[in-house]
């Protein structure tokens, strides 16, 4: 496990021009990287090196909720969308979200600070404001990863295993986690690396084309047996119900969940990460996409 990044010169050969910022009639700078595209019959589209490992960050949020959700705990707790859509989030920290992360948390008589995510200012302009304009210092329910922290929780809390641990990598509910997500990617679970979290909870390597083959599956779950099949619906489901509780107003994977209800599920992640799976009339299909300097301009 690694903890703090190390920052240096990195990159391939095998980067490709992702995006140019101009100013005036000439190019001031320019963002490499890589895309990955997976369809749901096999065929697949590259730019750059997509076998290059990537850390997934909160990308793979949608594909970590997937033991919970299979396991039969949310169910049994009564989680409904919003709050299982929380659990997929990068949420704004505004009160629509707290509210919901707090009403997640009750589910198992939990309160707040349990969550292992430290604190910081909401991503929500508005909300940082009043905040501080009340006097008030940001709690562990603001962090955007709060609902994810509490989902995790909540399925530790469910196997009866220590709260205190429900982040440890080796612990029943991160194993089983991290084991969803590899199958959802094609990888066996060892060749899925593990390192911590700028939220604290694990995090996730595999290669751009594993990661964009996963979203794939998750908009076309066929073949994975019926309790994945109905465990993806149901996230997905959520995601189309409560769009703003996956990220927030004027955020692309809200946009982009309301634009399509029910055939799109996009999540950004950190370092300038982002996955997409989507389903049209030819089937579904995932992306990926990696920016390589970790710039996340809009």
């Amino acid at each position: 496990m690694t903890g703090s990044p190390t920052v240096g010169i990195s990159g391939t050969a095998s980067d490709v021009l992702l995006a140019e910022v101009t100013r005036g009639d000439f190019v001031e700078s320019e963002h490499r990287g890589a895309v990955a595209v997976a369809f749901a019959d096999g065929r697949s589209w590259t730019a750059g090196d997509a076998r290059q490992p990537v850390w997934t960050r909160s990308a793979i949020k949608p594909l970590q909720v997937l033991p919970f959700v299979e396991s039969g705990a949310a169910a049994r707790l009564g989680i409904d969308d919003e709050e299982l859509a929380l659990c997929c989030a990068s949420h704004d920290g505004t009160p629509l979200h707290t509210d919901t992360a707090r009403r997640l948390l009750a589910r198992g008589g939990l309160a707040p600070e349990r969550l292992g995510c430290g604190p910081h200012v909401p991503f929500d302009k508005r909300t940082a404001f009043e905040l501080a304009r009340a006097g008030r210092r940001p709690e562990r329910i603001h962090n955007n990863c709060s609902g994810k922290h509490a989902g995790f929780l909540l399925f530790a809390q469910s196997l009866g295993q220590p709260l205190d641990r429900y982040l440890d990598p080796g612990g029943d509910a991160q194993r089983q986690v991290r084991a969803a997500v590899a199958e959802m990617a094609g990888l066996e679970i060892g060749a899925v690396d593990v390192a911590t979290d700028g939220c604290g909870a694990p995090t996730l390597r595999m290669p751009l084309s594993s990661l964009a083959r996963a979203f794939c599956r998750l908009m076309n779950p066929s073949g994975l047996g019926p309790v994945r099949e109905a465990a993806c619906q149901r996230i997905r489901t959520a995601i189309r119900n409560a769009p703003v509780h996956l990220a927030g107003e004027g955020r692309l994977g809200t946009l982009l969940a309301i634009s399509a209800p029910g055939r799109v599920v996009a999540k950004n992640g950190a370092e300038g990460v982002y996955a997409v799976g989507g389903l049209v009339r030819r089937g579904a299909f995932g992306i990926a996409i990696k920016v390589r300097d970790g710039a996340e301009r809009g």
